[in-house]
């Protein structure tokens, strides 16, 4: 099954609840206790989320975390307050470790200024390879410093805090969507335009009246708000999408098995996993492939 195009998605949630951060980092069992759940406090008075891009390498980090100036510390971070890099994984990609580091330290080289960071990666569940089984001592001793949250073992935790199990809407059984969705909108029901899209692409075939039902909100309550329809339409969209490049990779994944022989689950999942374009220049090139060698070479090239 071809992963949810997730990345944009956190992206909304950090952006709408940043200091939701704090419970990701280490000693989060005291820093929970910081943000609130109060609709009329949403969770951005520590942090301010942004996007960059190291344009040298054309590269669009998923998020940084900045401490508020309210903190004392919105340029250089605190061992309280650190800057935090936030990366999403969701696929197997076995030079993602790599790029991790390189990033990093691209970004301490553009911002001398941040004395304590803390690099966050959020990935589907902990049997992925995202890097070489035995790392160079270097990155091995960057990976150390590395928090990685599995959003499988969130999920499985009990009595998990409403904020928190926003994240794991994208990896819960569909039975358990309607519990948590109504956890979090009771507490949170200003997340309603980070939580309907995601229930537009897990449930892409259900109308928004049946959306509604799922999360209990009644239709008529929310029909004049243009930002939540913005949502849900984008989020239809987004699960077409999902669709349409699930189709193309199951037809260029039974013609690379013709070709190529049977694939492993890493390289079926990273061939998922590839965008649009990378799926038809793939479907283009493998009329030329004589085995697994020229896969493999052409992965490596373009993943």
């Amino acid at each position: 099954m071809l992963l949810l195009n997730t990345d944009r998605w956190y992206y909304r949630v950090f952006q709408s609840a940043p200091d939701l951060i704090r419970a990701l980092l280490p000693g989060s069992a005291a820093a929970a206790t910081a943000f609130s759940l109060d609709p009329a406090a949403p969770g951005d008075r520590l942090y301010r989320f942004e996007a960059l891009e190291i344009k040298e390498l054309s590269h669009r980090l998923d998020g940084v975390l900045w401490p508020r100036e309210s903190t004392g510390c919105a340029e250089t971070g605190s061992p309280e307050f650190p800057v935090v890099l936030l990366e999403v994984q969701m696929h197997p990609d076995s030079g993602f470790h790599h790029r991790l580091a390189a990033q990093t330290y691209r970004f301490l080289q553009r911002h001398p200024q941040v004395v304590h960071l803390e690099v966050v990666v959020i990935t589907r569940h902990q049997r992925h390879t995202l890097g070489p089984v035995q790392p160079p001592r270097h990155l091995r001793m960057f990976l150390e410093e590395v928090r990685s949250i599995s959003l499988e073992a969130l999920s499985q935790q009990a009595d998990l805090d409403p904020l928190l199990n926003l994240l794991t809407l994208p990896v819960r059984p569909e039975s358990e969507l309607p519990a948590c969705c109504q956890q979090i909108l009771a507490s949170r029901p200003d997340l309603d335009t980070v939580v309907l899209p995601m229930l537009v692409q897990r449930f892409p075939q259900l109308s928004e009246a049946e959306i509604m039902v799922i999360v209990g909100i009644p239709r008529e309550e929310i029909r004049h708000t243009r930002a939540v329809q913005d949502w849900l339409a984008e989020g239809r969209q987004e699960g077409r999408q999902e669709g349409r490049l699930e189709g193309e990779a199951a037809v260029t994944l039974r013609q690379l098995n013709r070709r190529c022989g049977h694939l492993t689950g890493a390289t079926t999942a990273q061939i998922q996993a590839l965008p649009g374009d990378k799926l038809e220049a793939l479907a283009d090139a493998l009329l030329d492939f004589q085995g697994p060698a020229d896969l493999s070479s052409w992965l490596a090239a373009n993943a």
